[in-house]
Parts: C-alpha cells; structure tokens; sequence
C-alpha cells in the first residue's frame, strides 16, 4: 500500500491536498490526525489550563490512530470513520466501510510525528509551505465558525500553534530514504501527483 504523509502549520491546506488527491485518484482513504484527539475530563481540562493543547503531542491519541492505521494498512479496508468534536472533548465513530484500499493519506500536524514512528515502511512526504497570514486567515475563519471561538482567541491560539509546530520540527526530521516533496503556492500539484501515481 502506498503511504503518502502531508505536513504543514495549522491553516496551511493540509485537508485541502489530500482531498485534491483523493479526487484525482481512486482507491484511496484520508487518516486526519485532528480526528484523533484524547477525550474526556483529562481533555476538557488539560485543554483549558494548556496553552496550545491541541497543537502538542499530549493531546494526539497515538493509541487509537495506530490502531486504525495499523487495521487500513494491513487489511487494505477501513471500517469506520472518527470525526472529532472540539466543543464536547469526544470523537464520534461513523460507520462507513471502505475496501480495496490502495493508498493511505495521514494529514494532520502530527502527521510528521508519526511518520517517524515507522520502521521499514517506504513513504511520500509532502511538506507545505504557506505564509503565516495566510494559514492565520483560514484558522480564524475556521475557528470562529466550527469550534466556537470568538476572533481574539481563534488569533492568540493560532499564533501559540505556529510556534509550537516549528519549535517541534526542524527540516531535518524526516527520514531520508522517502521521497519528499515541498509544496507551495506555484508548486504543479499534477505534476507531482504523476509522479506518485504512475
């Protein structure tokens, strides 16, 4: 199964590739690591006394996204879906089987972290590049309308998560025997999906 990781800064148009792909070519699932959030009392109050929880590891269920990664890549099907809710702190579980998968998208701010957990597994990285009052723009915007956050707090928790995503990850965190690609606006995204996919 080809595994392709998408990695970027909040707002940077992670959801959007891996949609573009998935339209462009059949066969394949999206694994977002946003669905993949811890639930409960622990997150409801790390979330309000963390600064910036939901943009650090402590907050990514690693368990639970393992285990389906683990499931789609081995079985080729998917099951179920996971869609997180920001506001209840819970994950919803929305059954939708999916077969005859053969190729897996992990989008998400910890998609690079957790493909660095991986042994013996070729992959396609794609790294966005995006500038920071762009990605600023689409995350308030977004905030504001899904998460309930009013302007001022969708900006302050923005900026906290640009830092944390660049304090975490360096150019050279990625391992070396991958194909990595870095997208930005002028980059031909057909261009490269050719490539993956011929």
């Amino acid at each position: 199964m080809k595994l392709i990781f998408i990695s970027g800064p909040s707002g940077s148009g992670k959801t959007t590739l891996s949609n573009q792909i998935i339209k462009k070519n059949k066969n394949g699932i999206v694994l977002s690591t946003d669905n993949y959030y811890k639930t409960g009392l622990i997150s409801k109050l790390l979330s309000i006394f963390v600064q910036g929880f939901f943009d650090r590891s402590i907050s990514f269920n690693k368990k639970l996204f393992k285990k389906d990664f683990d499931f789609i890549y081995k079985n080729g099907i998917s099951i179920c879906d996971r869609c997180y809710d920001f506001e209840k702190k819970t994950i919803q579980n929305i059954l939708n089987e999916t077969n005859n998968i053969s190729f897996l998208i992990i989008e998400g701010i910890f998609a690079k972290e957790f493909s660095n957990t991986l042994k013996n597994k070729d992959y396609i990285f794609l790294e966005i590049k995006t500038k920071k009052n762009e990605c600023m723009k689409r995350v308030v915007q977004r905030d504001i309308k899904e998460r309930g956050k009013d302007k001022k707090q969708a900006e302050n928790d923005f900026l906290k998560s640009w830092d944390i995503y660049f304090e975490k990850f360096n150019p050279n965190s990625i391992k070396n025997n991958i194909n990595t690609f870095t997208i930005e606006k002028t980059t031909d995204i057909d261009r490269i999906l050719r490539k993956l996919f011929n």
